[in-house]
C-alpha cells in the first residue's frame, strides 16, 4: 500500500512539472507572437475608426504590466492559473476568459470525451473479433473499413454528412444548438435540443479516433494470439470465449488503457477544424477565432493549456488505473505481488 501511495505521488509530481513545462512553453508563445497585447489590440480598435497614439500603446502596456520583466509575468500568470483559476483577460475582446469559457469548454470537454468512449465501445469489440476472425472475410471487411476511417479525414465526413442531410432532410445540422434555443437559459427541451445535434460532432470527432483504436486492439490481439502462455492454455483444453477473455483480451486491455491520453489529444486536434465546418460555439471554434481572426493569443493560450492539462490528467489517472490492473506493473513498479 505505501508502495501505491508513492507510486501516485511520484505520478502526481510528474504530472505537476509537467503542467509547469506547458505553462512556460504556452506563455513564450504568446510572448513570441509580434507585437504586445497593448498593440494588437490598439490596432484593432484603430481598425474601427479610432485614432491611436505612440502615448496610448506605452500608457496600455503599463495599464497590463507589460513593461515588467519576462519572468516576472510569467510568474504571476503561472500563480493566478494555479492558485486562483485566472486566465486573466481577453487582449482583444477585453472580458474575462474565465467567462468566455465556462461553458464552452465544458461542452468541448463533453463532446471529446463522448466521441472517445464511443469509438472505444466500437473499436474494442470490433477488433477482438478482427482479430479472432484472421484471413476471413469479416477480418478483411473489417480492415478495409479501418483504413477507410483512417484515410477520410474528419473534416470531409463533416461535409459528407451535412450535404446529406441538406438534401434528403433539409437541415445541414450545424450548430450545437437549433435556432429556437441557441440564447435560451438551460432547459429539459434545450438539453433534448442539444442532444439531437450532438451525435453530428461526436461521431466525426470518433470517426477517425475508432478506426485508429480497432487497428490498435487488432495488432495486440493478435500478438497475444501467438504468445506461449495462450498456446499452454489451449493446450490445456480451454478455448472459446473463456481463452478470449482470459488470456489475450484480458492482458491486451493495458496497452489499450495507456493509449486513452493519446486518443484525447487526437480529438484535441480534430476538434477546431470540425467546430470551424459544423459552426460550433465550444472552445474549438474560440480557438480558431483566437488564432486566425483576431490574433487573441491571451485567450488561444487558455484554451490550449487547458486541452492540455486535460491530457495531462487522463495519463496521470490512467497510470493509476494500470498500476492496479494490471499485474505486470503492480509487481514491476510497486514492487506488490
Amino acid at each position: 500500500m505505501i508502495n501505491f501511495i508513492q507510486f501516485t505521488f511520484t505520478r502526481a509530481f510528474l504530472a505537476f512539472i509537467t503542467l509547469l513545462l506547458v505553462c512556460f512553453i504556452v506563455f513564450s508563445l504568446m510572448e513570441l507572437v509580434p507585437g504586445t497585447c497593448a498593440e494588437r489590440y490598439l490596432a484593432f480598435k484603430n481598425t474601427q475608426g479610432s485614432s491611436i497614439t505612440v502615448e496610448d500603446i506605452r500608457a496600455e502596456e503599463k495599464r497590463l504590466g507589460l513593461d515588467k520583466p519576462f519572468l516576472y509575468r510569467y510568474g504571476k500568470w503561472v500563480t493566478n492559473i494555479i492558485f486562483k483559476g485566472d486566465f486573466g483577460d481577453s487582449c482583444i475582446l477585453r472580458m474575462n476568459i474565465n467567462e468566455l469559457l465556462s461553458g464552452r469548454f465544458l461542452l468541448s470537454l463533453a463532446i471529446a470525451i463522448t466521441a472517445l468512449l464511443f469509438s472505444y465501445f466500437i473499436a474494442i469489440p470490433v477488433g477482438i473479433i478482427s482479430a479472432t476472425t484472421r484471413y476471413k472475410s469479416i477480418d478483411t471487411t473489417l480492415k478495409f473499413i479501418s483504413y477507410l476511417g483512417i484515410a477520410l479525414p474528419n473534416f470531409l465526413v463533416a461535409l459528407c454528412i451535412m450535404l446529406f442531410m441538406t438534401v434528403y432532410f433539409g437541415d445541414t445540422m450545424t450548430g450545437l444548438f437549433s435556432k429556437d434555443y441557441e440564447t435560451a437559459p438551460w432547459s429539459y427541451n434545450k438539453f433534448m435540443d442539444f442532444l439531437s445535434r450532438a451525435w453530428l460532432p461526436i461521431f466525426v470527432l470518433g470517426w477517425n479516433a475508432t478506426a485508429f483504436a480497432l487497428q490498435t486492439v487488432r495488432a495486440l490481439m493478435l500478438d497475444e494470439n501467438d504468445k506461449l502462455y495462450v498456446m499452454a492454455a489451449k493446450a490445456r483444453g480451454i478455448t472459446g470465449m473463456s481463452l478470449l477473455w482470459r488470456y489475450p483480451a484480458k492482458h491486451s486491455l493495458g496497452p489499450v488503457i495507456n493509449s486513452i491520453g493519446f486518443d484525447l489529444n487526437r480529438i484535441f486536434s480534430a476538434l477546431p477544424i470540425v467546430a470551424l465546418i459544423l459552426i460550433l460555439t465550444e472552445a474549438g471554434a474560440l480557438l480558431i477565432e483566437a488564432l486566425a481572426r483576431s490574433n487573441d493569443q491571451q485567450l488561444a493560450g487558455a484554451i490550449i493549456f487547458l486541452l492540455t492539462a486535460t491530457i495531462v490528467f487522463v495519463n496521470f489517472v490512467t497510470d493509476v488505473i494500470l498500476a492496479i490492473i494490471d499485474p505486470r506493473i503492480r509487481k514491476g513498479v510497486m514492487g506488490g505481488g
